[in-house]
C-alpha cells in the first residue's frame, strides 16, 4: 500500500492555482487509483475557520506579526483538523496554499526577518510537503484577472507588494528544486493543465522507482 502524500499549491493572487485544485485532484486519482484525495485550503479550510479568514483578510493590519500569528494559528487548526487526519489515513491531501505562502507572504512581502518567521514555523511542527507546484504568472497577467473577477482585497490592490511576494516564490523555487515545481501559470488553463499533468506522472513514476 502507497504512504499518504501531502502536495500543495501556490502563487500569488490571480495565479490560477485555485481554478486548477480540482483538476489536480483528478489528474492525482487517475494515477494513484487506490487512494482518496482531499482537497483543502488556507486560510480557513477547517471548521469555523472561516471566521479567522475573513478577519485575516478583511483588516488592515498596524502590526505584521498580529498578521503573521493568525496565518499561523489557522495552519495550526487545519493540520490539526483536517490535515494530519487525512494523512494519518493513509489519503493524498492537497492545499492551496501552505508554509510556503507564509514565507512568500510575510518575508518578501511583509519584511519580516526570515529566520525569525522559519522558526515560528519550526515551532509549530507542521509536516513538510512531500510537492509543491509552484503557479508562476507575471504581476501584470494576475491583476487582469483579479480585476475580472472584481472586488480585490487589500493584498490583491497593492501591486508593489505583488512584485515583492513574487520574487518570494522565485526565491524559494530557486532553493527548493526538488520540492517545488514551477507552473508556467501565464498560459491558458488547457496548457498548464498538461504541465501539472506531466510533473505529476513524473512525480509518480520517481516514487515507484520507474
Amino acid at each position: 500500500m502507497q504512504l499518504a502524500m501531502f502536495i500543495t499549491l501556490e502563487g500569488i493572487d490571480g495565479s490560477g492555482k485555485s481554478s486548477q485544485a480540482e483538476r489536480v485532484a483528478e489528474i492525482i486519482k487517475g494515477i494513484w487509483k487506490d487512494k482518496n484525495v482531499v482537497l483543502t485550503h488556507e486560510p480557513g479550510g477547517w471548521p469555523g475557520g472561516i471566521y479567522l479568514r475573513n478577519t485575516i483578510i478583511e483588516t488592515h493590519f498596524s502590526n505584521p506579526w498580529a498578521e503573521l500569528f493568525l496565518f499561523i494559528s489557522d495552519r495550526c487548526e487545519h493540520v490539526e483538523r483536517v490535515i494530519a487526519p487525512a494523512l494519518n489515513e493513509g489519503n493524498i491531501v492537497v492545499s492551496e496554499r501552505y508554509n510556503d505562502s507564509t514565507l512568500a507572504y510575510q518575508v518578501w512581502g511583509r519584511c519580516l526577518p526570515e529566520k525569525d518567521v522559519r522558526t515560528i514555523i519550526n515551532i509549530a511542527k507542521l509536516p513538510e510537503p512531500d510537492l509543491t507546484f509552484w503557479f508562476d504568472v507575471s504581476v501584470d497577467v494576475a491583476v487582469k484577472r483579479l480585476s475580472k473577477r472584481g472586488n480585490l482585497d487589500r493584498i490583491e490592490k497593492d501591486l508593489h507588494l505583488l512584485e515583492r511576494i513574487a520574487e518570494g516564490y522565485k526565491t524559494l523555487w530557486r532553493e527548493n528544486p526538488n520540492r517545488i515545481k514551477r507552473i508556467d501559470a501565464n498560459k491558458d488553463e488547457k496548457l498548464v493543465c498538461m504541465q501539472l499533468t506531466e510533473e505529476l506522472r513524473k512525480y509518480a513514476e520517481e516514487k515507484s522507482g520507474c
